[in-house]
């Protein structure tokens, strides 16, 4: 998986669901992932400012769910219902907050 085009503001990975701060497309995003404690496998991936940019909305909100994964399982494996593939009218997007459902792929 290519990120390409992202930095890093203020400090790097939220974990746990604390607040995340990437720029991607020129555009500053705050995103988070969040996961309950007995399944961290599941887990969604938000980030503010789709407004802004939804293709960097589309890429923040990848890059919280990879994240996520690397924390928890050691991979960047991921299985989307709803994340960077889906078709642009059948994202979820609630007000400037976009959100993708995935599912972490543990190593074989």
């Amino acid at each position: 998986v290519t990120l390409g085009a992202c930095g890093l503001v203020g400090g790097g990975t939220g974990g746990l669901g604390q607040s995340d701060t990437v720029e991607f497309d020129g555009v500053t995003f705050h995103g988070t992932a969040e996961s309950t404690r007995d399944s961290r496998q599941r887990f969604t991936a938000s980030v503010t400012g789709v407004s802004e940019s939804l293709e960097g909305a589309i890429e923040a909100a990848r890059h919280e769910g990879i994240e996520h994964c690397i924390e928890f399982f050691g991979t960047s494996d991921i299985v989307w219902d709803v994340g960077p593939e889906t078709p642009r009218d059948a994202l979820i997007i609630e007000g400037d907050t976009l959100t993708f459902l995935g599912t972490c792929v543990p190593p074989a």
